[in-house]
C-alpha cells in the first residue's frame, strides 16, 4: 500500500491525503476550485479529480453542491473516497473510476450544471516517461488531451451549463479552438502570472458556457507570489486559509 501524508487546508479545516511519492495535487488546483462560480444546489463534475482536492475545497465552500470525481486511476480513485469520507463529504462526493475517454459508459449526457478539470498538460513525448506511473499519467497528455478532456465536458454539461478549466498559457490557442468546436462559448479568462515583474503569463484560467452567447469578459492578472522567490500573494494566501 503507497504511503499517505496527510496534509490541510483552510487552517486545518480541511484533510487531504496524498500518495507521498506519487501524484500531489499544486497551485493549480487550489486556483481552479476558487476560479469556479457554481450556484447553491449545482450538481458538479471533475474530471480527472486526483485525489479530489478539488472538489474537497468546493465541498467545504459551497455546502449545497453535490460532486462527482471521474479518475482513471484505481489507486487515485480510492484516494479521493477516502478523503471524501475523513472530511463527512461522502454523502455529497462520489467517485467513479473510469475512462474521460468512454464518458458515456459512466456519466448520463447533459447532467451536471458544471464541469471543471485540471487536466494533464504537458504533451506527451516531452521525456521518457512510464504509462504505468501515478505522476505521468496526471500530467502528461498520455490519455487526455485537450480535445478528449472538452469532449467529455461537453457530453456533460448541461445546455447553458458551465465548464471550467486551466492550462498553461502557451496552449491557449489551442484550448479556445477545442472549446469552440464543442460549442463551449468562453465567457471568462484569467492570466496568472509567477509574481507581478513577470513578463509572460504561466497559466489561464477559463470558463465557458455551453451554447452561450458572445461576450469574453478578461479579468485581471492574478499573481502567485508578490516577487520572484517571495512569499505567496495575498490572493493566493486568502485562497489556501479561507
Amino acid at each position: 500500500m503507497p504511503l499517505l501524508t496527510q496534509d490541510t487546508l483552510f487552517n486545518g479545516q480541511l484533510i487531504c491525503r496524498q500518495h507521498r511519492e506519487g501524484y500531489r495535487f499544486s497551485v493549480d488546483a487550489v486556483l481552479l476550485a476558487h476560479f469556479c462560480c457554481p450556484a447553491a444546489q449545482d450538481k458538479v463534475l471533475d474530471l480527472g479529480c486526483g485525489c479530489g482536492v478539488i472538489d474537497l475545497i468546493l465541498c467545504h465552500r459551497f455546502p449545497g453542491l453535490h460532486l462527482t470525481g471521474l479518475e482513471l486511476q484505481p489507486a487515485l480513485a480510492e484516494l479521493a473516497r477516502s478523503n471524501a469520507e475523513a472530511n463527512y463529504f461522502h454523502h455529497r462526493f462520489a467517485v467513479q473510476q473510469g475512462d474521460l475517454r468512454q464518458i458515456s459508459q459512466f456519466i448520463p449526457p447533459e447532467s451536471f450544471d458544471l464541469v471543471v478539470s485540471n487536466p494533464p498538460y504537458h504533451r506527451a513525448g516531452s521525456g521518457r516517461l512510464s504509462q504505468a506511473d501515478e505522476c505521468a499519467l496526471a500530467r502528461h497528455e498520455l490519455t487526455a488531451n485537450p480535445d478528449s478532456v472538452l469532449t467529455a465536458a461537453a457530453f456533460a454539461v448541461k445546455n447553458r451549463g458551465t465548464v471550467c478549466c486551466i492550462y498553461p498559457a502557451e496552449r491557449l490557442a489551442v484550448v479556445l479552438a477545442a472549446l469552440m468546436r464543442r460549442q463551449l462559448t468562453p465567457k471568462r479568462l484569467q492570466p496568472v502570472y509567477s509574481y507581478p515583474e513577470d513578463s509572460q503569463a504561466r497559466l489561464v484560467l477559463l470558463e465557458a458556457v455551453k451554447n452561450g452567447g458572445e461576450g469574453l469578459h478578461l479579468l485581471p492578472p492574478l499573481y502567485i507570489y508578490q516577487h520572484k522567490h517571495g512569499p505567496y500573494s495575498p490572493d493566493l494566501a486568502t485562497m489556501y486559509a479561507a
